[in-house]
């Protein structure tokens, strides 16, 4: 099962962390652009890491609640593969922008509880991809990257009908257990790999996916 494992390793701000997560192997790169982040990047910043990234990795731009101005000027400067929607957007907003920008969606989607789980079904439909993440705790100033995990027990065994990731305090020493209680074949991973809030760190990186593989 190992070498189907796929990693997205996100929130990263320079081209030596594009040339890092390629090292480790990660099959995804994801750039942040929202404001509050540390991890939040420029157009310029990251149309320089989208054209430093390796011929078959995937280039991620995670936006939250973005418009269509702000989509427009991201698309028109960086050359991506995905967008992951990790805000507040309705089942209708990923129809309207997966319509508008002719690109796959991942739709992050926060768990805490079972009720929770509906969410999935919901986004299912329209979203090419899922990415299952720690909802953030009441007052968190970010959406995600909060490096919290959620009950695991709460998705294990199960099968949606599109793609799934799964995030929220993945770090090289529980994402094997991660692996193993979830099924998970896809994980993101962001805070798990630095040694400061937006600072990638390459020997964490190289272990995370030695880990996630093993």
């Amino acid at each position: 099962m190992g070498r189907d494992i796929r990693i997205k390793m996100c929130g990263l701000r320079t081209a030596e962390d594009v040339a890092a997560a390629a090292d480790a192997g990660a099959h995804y790169v994801g750039f942040v652009f929202f404001e509050r982040s540390p991890r939040n990047v420029t157009l310029a910043e990251a149309r320089d890491m989208a054209l430093a990234t390796p011929e078959g990795i995937a280039k991620v731009a995670l936006v939250v609640d973005a418009g269509d101005a702000a989509l427009d000027a991201l698309m028109a400067d960086v050359p991506l593969d995905m967008l992951q929607l990790h805000g507040h957007e309705s089942p209708a907003r990923v129809t309207e922008i997966k319509t508008r920008y002719g690109l796959p969606v991942m739709k992050a989607i926060g768990i805490a509880e079972a009720p929770d789980l509906g969410q999935i079904a919901l986004y299912s439909g329209v979203a090419d991809q899922l990415l299952i993440d720690a909802k953030p705790p009441k007052g968190a100033a970010l959406p995600g990257g909060n490096a919290l995990a959620f009950d695991w027990s709460l998705v294990a065994g199960r099968r949606w009908t599109r793609p799934w990731m799964l995030a929220g305090g993945l770090t090289p020493d529980n994402v094997g257990e991660a692996i193993r209680r979830t099924g998970a074949q896809q994980l993101d991973v962001s805070s798990g790999i630095e040694s400061a809030p937006g600072v990638k760190n390459p020997d964490l990186m190289r272990a995370f996916a030695a880990a996630a593989r093993s």
